[in-house]
């Protein structure tokens, strides 16, 4: 019978958390009265993780096990579980026990009442130290809405429930999948907040650190042009290389009239003219890579057969 959720959960060497994992989700999503699988995510781990989920999915059939070759990272390990994942709504979660599973049930009851596309679970209490975990992801969730325009409190909680329709249609790379709620606001997905349960971790140890946070905000740069510029990048860059092309053309002209009028020697404003020297055809580069990119990026969109555009629904009258 085809699932209508799908739970998706990275590991990494967690064995001592798997059993009382399986528990949990089982217990949570039986409650929810609908048919569901499991994926579970093997990302390289080097203890006995993988001899447990193994064991988990002989004694469950609604448990899948997908094992990577090696350690790709939990961005590579959602991709893998979403494009695995056969049910109608995607759930991703982590797979520390931090993320209570009984919090499940309320999330797709939320998305059912508000219509949304994505419901996303906040740590509002949550239960991890402050200077190294939770003032980091403060500052980050803070700098990814402003820049992003999606005001979440919580980018960072593994716990969401998509559609999968919606889901299925981004690309992840890096550590973009914090970001999906903003990736997926550009093909117009309602998303939704909603408080969730948050616990410490009791067994295992945190695959988290401060190095993360410097990584996010690179990729952060990546998600804003995707969402802003990914389908028309000459406006940025012609944009840019307009303004320091014209500056550095200005500069010329004003330098070039002292010249004519035998007010000023070039040689007297040697820097400046130096500057507008290097306004003016990195100005002309920039509108160069401009077009380039421009056509790059309508060569890659054809030739993924992939429109501007994403339909969420036609409604019309058919002619019998």
């Amino acid at each position: 019978m085809k699932p209508e959720l799908s739970v998706v959960i990275p590991i990494l060497n967690e064995a001592a958390n798997l059993e009382i994992l399986h528990q949990e989700f089982t217990q949570a999503l039986a409650a929810t009265g609908r048919a569901y699988e499991l994926l579970l995510i093997d990302d390289g781990s080097t203890d006995e993780s993988f001899a447990i989920m193994k064991r988990l999915q002989a004694g469950d059939r609604r448990v899948r096990v997908i094992r990577f070759r090696r350690n790709f990272g939990q961005t590579a390990a959602f991709a893998a579980g979403v494009d695995a994942a056969r049910g109608d709504v995607v759930i991703t979660a982590d797979g520390d026990l931090q993320n209570d599973p009984g919090d499940i049930p309320g999330m797709l009851q939320r998305m059912s009442a508000d219509g949304a596309d994505i419901v996303c679970g906040w740590r509002k209490d949550r239960k991890d130290a402050f200077l190294s975990r939770r003032l980091p992801s403060m500052l980050a969730n803070r700098l990814i809405s402003w820049a992003t325009g999606v005001r979440l409190h919580d980018y960072g909680c593994s716990l969401k429930v998509f559609r999968a329709d919606v889901i299925k249609t981004l690309h992840l790379r890096g550590e973009m999948h914090r970001f999906l709620p903003a990736l997926a606001s550009g093909i117009g997905a309602t998303i939704v907040e909603m408080p969730v349960n948050h616990r410490p971790r009791t067994r295992g140890t945190s695959k988290y650190g401060i190095g993360r946070t410097f990584r996010v905000i690179l990729d952060l740069l990546t998600v804003k042009f995707i969402l802003s510029y990914s389908t028309q990048p000459l406006q940025i860059f012609g944009m840019l290389g307009g303004v320091m092309a014209l500056t550095g053309a200005g500069l010329l002209g004003y330098l070039g009239t002292l010249r004519l009028l035998h007010i000023e020697s070039i040689m007297q404003r040697l820097p400046l003219t130096l500057l507008g020297i290097l306004l003016l055809f990195t100005g002309v580069q920039f509108v160069t890579l401009g077009l380039l990119a421009e056509l790059q990026a309508r060569n890659y969109h054809e030739l993924q057969n992939r429109p501007s555009y994403v339909v969420r629904e036609v409604v019309e009258s058919l002619d019998e």
